[in-house]
């Protein structure tokens, strides 16, 4: 299966980088034989200058064009802004997408492929800097600001820098299987396999960023790994050593949420994570989380998420 990687100049070195280590090295399980082939193209060929001190070799683009290709991938960078008003290259990459069984993006490569065209009526994501300039310049994209990649039909486009290392994982898990993505995924050290619909913004990070003095650090990994005990106000502030008044008052200073409302988007994060990779029934993914019943979860998904658990599932689960 061909891979052609699209750089121009001053491209996010890891925004190829990581798939490209992803496709060259993947495997069909059990077999010797490489997967894919590859090829790095540009609009001129050459050296290619990067967000780096490392420069890479690419072959035109135009050799490409006309040639069956198995998956293309527009990568990104802070030159996506100026690559995107480059009609040759806009003209090319919709030349080899139309040769392509499958196109993506990673990062600020969205920015190029919607400006041939190829997003147009379909939902998009990219880096959460450039989602704003992406809706703007392009209104006929249903851009998604949240997701780490999104596969619409044949197109799938990813947020910024690792999450290209995530959407190349999973289309080696379609293409190849789960086992496969797993194998690569764990010859890279990478944490899992992430489906798309974890978020770009991980709510454990931005909790840190908020508590920087970690003052609720240990709280917070206490309640992920209990989320069936009692998680009331009251004894998490007895955990504290705290009166109630004065740890709902701290917390909320600190944290700047009540502490129930931080209980129930830890629960949030964990039921999230069971629906994208496990099939364990609703029910009792919901009472694995500490929501009690199926109900309480759904109003919870409603008011945070935006969708129900059933179709929260439906539209990220992994090989879903």
């Amino acid at each position: 299966m061909q891979v052609a990687f699209v750089i121009y100049p001053d491209i996010m070195l890891l925004d190829l980088a990581g798939p490209l280590e992803v496709f060259s090295w993947a495997r069909h399980r059990g077999e010797g034989a490489l997967a894919y082939e590859i090829a790095i193209t540009s609009l001129q060929g050459g050296r290619i200058p990067t967000d780096t001190v490392v420069s890479i070799d690419s072959e035109p683009i135009e050799n490409w064009v006309g040639r069956q290709i198995h998956t293309l991938v527009v990568v990104g960078g802070d030159g996506a802004y100026a690559s995107m008003h480059q009609t040759q290259l806009i003209d090319q990459v919709a030349a080899l997408a139309d040769r392509s069984e499958r196109v993506c993006s990673v990062c600020s490569g969205a920015l190029i492929l919607a400006a041939a065209g190829i997003l147009d009526g379909r939902r998009a994501t990219t880096h959460w800097e450039d989602c704003a300039l992406l809706a703007d310049q392009f209104p006929e994209v249903c851009v998604e600001s949240d997701p780490i990649y999104v596969k619409d039909g044949h197109v799938w486009t990813s947020a910024g820098v690792t999450a290209g290392t995530d959407m190349a994982l999973a289309i080696i898990a379609e293409d190849l299987g789960q086992e496969a993505a797993l194998e690569r995924a764990q010859m890279l050290v990478t944490y899992m396999v992430r489906p798309g619909g974890q978020s770009q913004f991980s709510p454990a990070l931005e909790r840190q960023k908020t508590d920087r003095s970690a003052k609720f650090e240990d709280l917070h990994r206490w309640v992920a790994d209990n989320l069936t005990a009692d998680l009331r106000v009251e004894q998490l502030a007895q955990r504290e050593n705290m009166s109630t008044r004065s740890f709902h008052r701290r917390y909320a200073s600190t944290m700047g949420v009540t502490p129930a409302k931080a209980v129930e988007r830890i629960r949030i994060e964990a039921a999230r994570e069971l629906l994208e990779t496990s099939s364990m029934a609703i029910k009792s993914v919901a009472g694995r989380c500490g929501f009690g019943d199926e109900d309480r979860m759904r109003h919870s998904f409603l008011r945070s998420v935006g969708v129900s658990p059933s179709a929260y599932r439906e539209r990220f689960r992994i090989g879903g």
